[in-house]
């Protein structure tokens, strides 16, 4: 572990996510002579007036009330990609704001997994067999072929880190891959192939054609709502959705419509419109989990040891930077 030289300054930092708490070590891998405040299990008071003095805070949040507290911020490092809970009005003017990633694999895994249980019935075929009921091609007629993914088109709703990798993994599989994008004459990832990209006013052409669509841009105001009752309905009657986005990108109501009324076939949710702190699991104003074309899962997809063990290391190593008056990477603009 490297010892601070003549140039390094001592920090004040306070962290209040519980599960980068739990990669304590990697996050003090920086070997600085700062001053931890591992505040993730304290009350609200107690964590107001340790963020008073703090130079850093290593946070999943910041509420208003937070970010008014904490007036000599010189850096807010997110533990993840999603910054929309980061309470920016609120911020000392100087503050940086930082991300980190490295979720890009284990949910692209996610996704090719519930792509499998849905197009497959595993849920389905699992509850029967569990009753005391086998029904196959071989015993039941009406019981349908499964699909083989290399003969199935996914369309991508964003080629971030996130759709770049669900896109590798997919070409890799044999699927005939697609994807909209804001910008669809940037540059391609490396490793991806795509038949056909588009602009994001292109969204109804890309889910006419697919028989997966997954969404994975982040939340803001131009992508809160973007898949609605206009955009289910065009999708196929036999295709799949899957959100590993934000609940908000897509309308619950217009959804649980589509999957009751089975407009479309199925849809993996990971992503929800709340929080299960109020009791309500999952954390939605509807059903989903009365539905039988459904696979739900807790916001866990990116969960992955390795995840969490890069993404400690990353704030160690921005840490370090600011110390040594050095540029931080993954910086998100302020505006």
């Amino acid at each position: 572990m490297s010892t601070p030289g003549p140039s390094r300054k001592s920090l004040r930092i306070v962290v209040t996510d519980a599960i980068i708490s739990r990669f304590e070590d990697q996050l003090k891998h920086d070997g600085g002579a700062h001053h931890w405040d591992m505040a993730a299990a304290w009350t609200p008071d107690r964590q107001l007036d340790a963020l008073a003095s703090a130079d850093v805070v290593v946070c999943s949040s910041l509420n208003p009330q937070q970010a008014a507290a904490a007036a000599r911020l010189e850096l807010v490092h997110v533990t993840g990609a999603g910054y929309d809970r980061i309470s920016f009005p609120g911020l000392p003017p100087g503050a940086v704001v930082a991300n980190t990633f490295h979720h890009a694999r284990p949910i692209a895994e996610h996704v090719l997994m519930t792509t499998l249980m849905l197009s497959r019935n595993v849920l389905a075929a699992d509850r029967a067999v569990r009753g005391g009921s086998w029904k196959t091609i071989a015993t039941d007629p009406d019981v349908p072929f499964h699909p083989t993914l290399g003969g199935m088109t996914m369309g991508l709703v964003g080629m971030g880190s996130i759709g770049a990798e669900v896109a590798r993994m997919a070409g890799v599989l044999g699927m005939d891959v697609r994807a909209v994008r804001r910008n669809p004459d940037g540059s391609i990832p490396d490793g991806v192939a795509l038949s056909w990209v588009g602009g994001n006013h292109q969204l109804p052409e890309l889910l006419a054609a697919s028989d997966v669509v997954v969404v994975t841009v982040p939340l803001d105001a131009s992508t809160r709502g973007m898949i609605g009752a206009a955009e289910l309905a065009a999708m196929k009657p036999t295709s799949l959705l899957i959100n590993v986005a934000r609940g908000p990108v897509v309308d619950q109501h217009a959804l649980f419509d589509a999957l009751q009324s089975q407009r479309i076939a199925g849809a993996g949710i990971d992503v929800w419109w709340g929080s299960p702190a109020d009791g309500v699991v999952p954390p939605a104003e509807l059903p989903f989990a009365s539905l039988p074309n459904t696979v739900l899962t807790p916001h866990h997809s990116g969960h992955a040891r390795i995840t969490f063990e890069r993404r400690a290391a990353d704030i160690a190593a921005n840490i370090r930077r600011l110390t040594e008056g050095q540029a931080l990477f993954n910086v998100v603009p302020r505006d």
